[in-house]
């Protein structure tokens, strides 16, 4: 059912925006719930496959941001998924420590 790539074949499959990022979601692995949303360019997408650790592009610091490298709470990449129009990727990850830099162990804890 799914088609594993390599990484040259994967990062021709995302349709990064006019600004070179793709929204990604992160979510658990073991558990499913979403943890956070965050942008990757195609440098963080390289990154995070060849390395297994997430890394993420950051808007307002104009850099790569690897996750956990300041709080400790790392993210390992399990899965790695591209949606049907290439605009949109999955990740589950292993999570370390809260997801949220609040502290909460997601970024959705706000119900409404």
């Amino acid at each position: 059912m799914y088609k594993k790539l390599g990484l040259p074949e994967t990062l021709s499959k995302i349709a990064f925006d006019e600004r070179g990022l793709v929204p990604v979601i992160a979510q658990r692995h073991d558990g499913n719930e979403v943890l956070m949303m965050a942008w990757m360019n195609r440098d963080a997408v390289a990154e995070t496959l060849t390395t297994g650790r997430v890394c993420y592009w950051s808007r307002s610091r104009q850099t790569l941001w690897r996750k956990g490298e300041t709080s400790g709470h790392f993210q390992y990449l399990k899965e790695f998924y591209i949606d049907c129009d290439g605009d949109t990727l999955l990740i589950k990850v292993d999570q370390v420590g809260p997801a949220c830099h609040t502290g909460e162990k997601t970024c959705f804890f706000n119900k409404v």
